[in-house]
């Protein structure tokens, strides 16, 4: 594996795909803006400057990330070893879209905790906001192209993953990255946000029914089980609920929030996590899952570990009031 740091990282990973001429771009499953976006952005960004080489985007189709662009549906036996590109992802079990897939090797673009993915060429930093920050950085500082479309994916991927810069992971060298790509490519960022936080009235109708029905213990952990009656009930799916965690994040009384939604089609719990202050990865990790310091998911089979992960994190919660 080669690890190398800044500019020559960068460099390092343009030569990587110059040199090839096939190219398959991959996220995580169950994506979130920023996964599609730093996603399309690279795949888009590839193609604008090598015009020649076949550059796929893979992985399910989520309808509400259309305006981002579309994903590619491609037969990999047409194939020759491409290069394989993952953003947004430490786990080879959650790349999503890659089945069947023979490739060459792994370039690895990410900002959570390394995990099992083995990358010949890794660029990790968990102090990065998202994924789209890293692309950009990418971009903006190698010879890849940048126009209006992959700026904007860039932009909105960036707002989404730091939340608005409200988290914890926006730094000075985020707003950085936003003000070059502002001025590399004239966007309108202001109607940008149409797209993130315009929701259909029955989205909104959720939402309330979720603030109704959250329930906070003594230690300041907010839970909430959705089933799947509730969801056919306010006709969203089970994706919605990590799509509108975030919104939760000012409640005084509550230290970490739990959102537990039944899956029936994959029959399984989708569990969303975040945090202002425990560290509740490590924790996710014991269930399946994983993700950053304060924003974490998992996915589980049963009632019965979704209690017990419900235990632990109220636990986290009364020894980091005590500490």
């Amino acid at each position: 594996m080669i690890i190398i740091i800044n500019k020559q990282l960068l460099n390092k990973i343009y030569r990587e795909i110059k040199k090839h001429d096939e190219i398959v771009i991959a996220r995580h499953v169950g994506p979130d803006p920023d996964a599609v976006a730093s996603q399309l952005a690279l795949r888009d960004s590839i193609r604008l400057t090598f015009p020649k080489k076949q550059v796929y985007a893979v992985g399910l189709s989520v309808s509400r990330f259309k305006p981002y662009g579309n994903l590619d549906k491609v037969n990999f036996q047409n194939l020759n070893k491409p290069l394989l590109i993952v953003v947004d992802v430490p786990n080879m079990h959650r790349i999503d879209g890659i089945e069947g897939l023979d490739y060459s090797g792994i370039i690895k673009i990410d900002h959570h905790p390394k995990e099992d993915i083995k990358a010949y060429v890794e660029w990790v930093d968990i102090n990065k906001s998202s994924a789209s920050q890293m692309v950009a950085e990418l971009i903006l500082d190698t010879k890849l192209k940048l126009d209006k479309k992959v700026a904007e994916n860039l932009f909105l991927g960036i707002v989404a993953d730091s939340e608005r810069f409200s988290l914890k992971n926006t730094t000075l060298e985020t707003f950085d990255t936003v003000k070059r790509l502002i001025a590399e490519s004239n966007i309108d960022f202001t109607s940008l946000y149409d797209i993130l936080y315009t929701r259909p009235f029955n989205e909104h109708k959720f939402i309330a029914y979720i603030t109704n029905n959250l329930e906070i213990d003594e230690n300041k952990l907010g839970v909430i089980k959705i089933s799947d009656a509730t969801l056919r009930e306010y006709n969203v799916d089970a994706s919605t609920p990590s799509n509108i965690i975030n919104s939760y994040n000012f409640i005084d009384e509550m230290l970490v929030w739990i959102f537990v939604t039944e899956d029936v089609k994959n029959n399984q719990y989708k569990i969303s996590i975040r945090s202002r202050g425990p560290i509740i990865n490590e924790i996710a990790s014991h269930y399946n899952g994983g993700g950053h310091k304060f924003a974490s998911g998992a996915k589980l089979t049963n009632m019965e570990d979704v209690d017990k992960l419900i235990k632990d994190l109220s636990i986290a919660c009364r020894e980091y009031e005590n500490r």
